[in-house]
């Protein structure tokens, strides 16, 4: 399957809309660094998931032209997991300078930990399990609807 920009954009969308969230309820008691309490970790934590799917979508557009210049205009497994480097950094930057709404100082052991945790198990349902009860999905550029 190539994944079409459309595809893509609502496969980012529904995985941190489901899975980031499950995900993103787990992590948040046992997060480091978090002194605001468990409400207010929890509040930031979400607003962090909201921005890394607003700022993803603006990723998937970077990406659709990059993946313009390779032959078969997909990027391999690996190299979609190894974007969690810029996208961590960049989403870690925008944090530092105060630039998401409504999230005050955030640790970076504490934005580490869920980024990667909330990354890494997004990265391996969408590239295992999603697969299966979604048959139709795979067979239409990663579209959703």
């Amino acid at each position: 399957m190539t994944p079409t920009l459309a595809g893509r954009i609502q496969t980012r969308l529904f995985m941190l809309g489901t899975v980031g969230v499950v995900l993103t309820a787990l992590i948040v008691p046992v997060l480091p660094g978090t002194g605001g309490g468990l409400v207010a970790t929890y509040k930031s934590a979400y607003l962090i998931l909201l921005a890394v799917a607003v700022v993803g979508v603006l990723w998937e557009l970077l990406y659709h032209l990059l993946m313009q210049f390779r032959w078969d205009k997909d990027w391999p497994t690996l190299l979609g997991l190894v974007t969690i480097l810029p996208e961590g950094l960049l989403m870690f930057l925008l944090l530092r300078a105060g630039v998401v709404p409504g999230v005050g100082k955030v640790a970076a052991s504490t934005f580490v930990t869920m980024f990667v945790f909330v990354w890494i198990g997004v990265w391996l349902v969408s590239n295992g399990p999603m697969r299966v009860p979604f048959v139709q999905w795979r067979l239409r550029g990663g579209r959703l609807l």
